[in-house]
């Protein structure tokens, strides 16, 4: 499939491929999931799909993986895919184009006060309306999932709103890292540089992605300067507050606590219950307060979880004619440990390898034989869920492994448990396992 292909060519050629998804899924998880989807556009061997709101962040999540099978299966040289609203739903990138596709439900109406991210949230809110003038840096900093790419994009969307005379830019710390390798490799440096010093406002998320990273670091330092010396705005974002990212350039930790740094923290179930409240109003969905409190008190934490799992059930109740209750979200949503509980990643590894029959050093190690990599795929999506570490944190505790073998494992796990039963139930069985709390003698 070439860049230059009609968009006949494309609806054609996803159809062969909807046809490799269509064998390799239930029927019902096909026509729920899969067949919504529209081919948009073909570029620099991405396949850009859209997908309703309502589906869309799920579908990227479980799916990505089996869609990127099914491209190599077809043979073609399209070998990633991305997801957008249907046309008309997406947001412009303010000032600067449509580098990336800006979420439009990411607004600052839309998200949800609490007292773990009020700070954060008028914090950001005061940088959309006065950008140079309030809070420069803003740093905000917080486990995956709490919000703080909403904050950032809702930046970017008021913006682009009310004051589309700025040029805005909205990245992530590994796209800046890509970006920057590709032009040195390609163009040169020079037309990196205009792209992103000649800015108003620069928005990185998870910038914990360039630790290690010393060229892009380096790069990174001089484009900190380059806006902040010109009185342009930056918004940053990461796992940790600045000096725990410890394997950063101390110039670059340094820098980030210049301005207000912030932290975004999980919401309390009172946030919990309204986050949930708007999801189910949204979907079109009638239930009581019994089946959110019962949800809310089974997912403590972050919205991304809480989203996940209200999917799931909502999945569920479709596709088994039940009815939602707190019955039926106690069978499909178990009861996980408090926050207060940490499951020890050693914990996982030892409890998974175990399951796999091999060792621990077997599951964290370097070998590529089919049994230890799919143990440690799934020990590497359990670590995910049930605990709050980062990509990169989780890469470094099975054996030095980078971001995106760490997100492609849990992709990978996630597709299949979709489809193949006998893994959902070996899961389900280390889920409860790992949580219940090991007894002694009394």
């Amino acid at each position: 499939m070439q860049d230059d292909a009609t968009q006949q060519d494309l609806d054609s050629f996803w159809k062969e491929v909807q046809g490799r998804l269509r064998a390799s899924v239930p029927q019902s998880t096909f026509q729920l999931w899969l067949e919504p989807l529209r081919v948009v556009g073909a570029h620099d061997g991405v396949l850009h799909l859209s997908a309703p709101n309502g589906i869309r962040t799920w579908v990227e999540r479980r799916y990505s993986a089996l869609i990127r099978e099914a491209l190599s299966d077809a043979g073609t040289q399209l070998k990633e895919v991305s997801f957008a609203p249907p046309k008309g739903d997406g947001a412009q990138e303010p000032g600067g184009g449509r580098d990336v596709d800006l979420n439009a439900n990411y607004t600052f109406e839309r998200f949800v006060i609490g007292e773990g991210n009020r700070l954060a949230h008028a914090a950001a809110l005061a940088v959309g309306e006065a950008p140079s003038e309030a809070y420069n840096p803003l740093f905000l900093h917080g486990s995956p999932g709490l919000g703080k790419t909403h904050l950032l994009v809702a930046i970017a969307n008021y913006l682009g709103a009310y004051a589309p005379a700025l040029t805005v830019r909205y990245t992530t710390a590994e796209r800046f890292t890509n970006e920057f390798v590709a032009a040195l490799r390609t163009t040169g440096a020079e037309q990196f540089k205009r792209r992103y010093r000649d800015l108003d406002v620069l928005l990185v998320d998870d910038v914990q992605f360039l630790e290690g990273k010393h060229h892009t670091e380096e790069e990174f330092f001089h484009t900190f300067n380059a806006l902040y010396e010109g009185g342009s705005q930056l918004v940053l974002s990461a796992d940790r507050i600045p000096s725990e990212l410890s394997t950063l350039e101390s110039r670059l930790r340094d820098r980030f606590e210049w301005g207000l740094t912030v932290p975004v923290e999980p919401p309390n179930l009172a946030t919990r219950l309204t986050v949930l409240r708007r999801l189910v109003r949204e979907a079109g969905v009638e239930t009581d307060r019994d089946v959110l409190a019962e949800l809310a008190g089974r997912i403590d934490a972050n919205v991304r979880q809480l989203h996940g799992a209200l999917t799931r059930v909502l999945a569920h109740a479709s596709l088994t004619a039940k009815p939602l209750s707190p019955e039926l979200i106690a069978e499909v949503i178990p009861r996980g440990p408090r926050r207060s509980e940490a499951t020890p990643v050693e914990e996982i590894q030892q409890q998974v390898a175990a399951a796999f029959g091999i060792s621990r050093a077997e599951l964290v190690g370097s070998t590529r034989a089919t049994t230890p990599v799919r143990a440690r795929q799934v020990a590497i999506f359990l670590t995910r869920e049930l605990t709050d570490l980062s990509l990169p944190q989780i890469g470094r505790l099975y054996g030095g492994r980078d971001h995106s073998t760490i997100l492609n494992s849990i992709r990978r796990v996630e597709a299949r448990l979709a489809e193949d039963d006998s893994l959902l139930a070996r899961v389900t069985e280390l889920r409860a396992s790992i949580h219940r709390p090991t007894t002694g003698p009394a």
